[in-house]
């Protein structure tokens, strides 16, 4: 895969079987699409709210339309894609739950990757700055960031815990390189989860 990918968006990409279809959902300018299609022979189709995106991921030649994961996942048919993809747009969600819930009717199987908000400088942040923390990764200020829910390594692994969903991969970075899953709540600043769940 191209090393111009975002280090999660790589993993994602590695790991996406050739061949597949594949929705993502808040694609933005369709850097891991084209990755996907070019590298791994992928029929990928995009979803993303801000115009901007769809218009520069259009112009590479990708299938993308203009549209809300908090909305508009419910249009798709239930098993349309082998993955849908969700990469750092969770914690900008109104509704994650039900989101995640859409991605796992529409894909066979879902990538999900978000910052975690445990990792030791945001904790330190807070601790000893006693403010919200801006740092290279959450570069913006409580009242400019997109996100809403600030999920942990350890929230996530309860969320799908508790929800009979299967964790069939994951993988934790810090500084763009592999973090230890066993401390991965304090030390990894990204998850990637590769999840599924049992079809009734």
């Amino acid at each position: 895969m191209p090393s111009s990918l975002r280090p999660d968006l790589a993993i994602i990409a590695a790991n996406v079987a050739p061949g597949s279809r594949v929705l993502d959902v808040g694609c933005g300018d369709g850097a891991l699409m084209a990755a996907l299609r070019d590298e791994r022979g992928v029929d990928a189709r995009g979803l993303e709210l801000d115009p901007g995106d769809v218009a520069t991921a259009v112009a590479r030649g990708l299938s993308v339309v203009q549209g809300d994961a908090d909305t508009d996942l419910k249009d798709y048919p239930t098993d349309a894609f082998d993955y849908a993809i969700l990469s750092q747009t969770l914690q900008t969600t109104r509704r994650p739950d039900h989101v995640l819930d859409e991605l796992l009717r529409i894909g066979r199987r879902a990538f999900v990757s978000f910052p975690n908000f445990a990792h030791w400088r945001v904790r330190a942040s807070l601790l000893f700055g006693g403010r919200m923390p801006v740092t290279r990764l959450l570069p913006l200020e409580w009242y400019e960031t997109p996100n809403i829910h600030h999920v942990t390594v350890d929230d996530f692994r309860a969320f799908v815990r508790q929800r009979g969903i299967t964790v069939e991969g994951a993988w934790f970075l810090a500084n763009g390189a592999p973090a230890r899953p066993a401390a991965a709540n304090l030390f990894a600043e990204h998850a990637v989860f590769l999840l599924s769940q049992p079809r009734r």
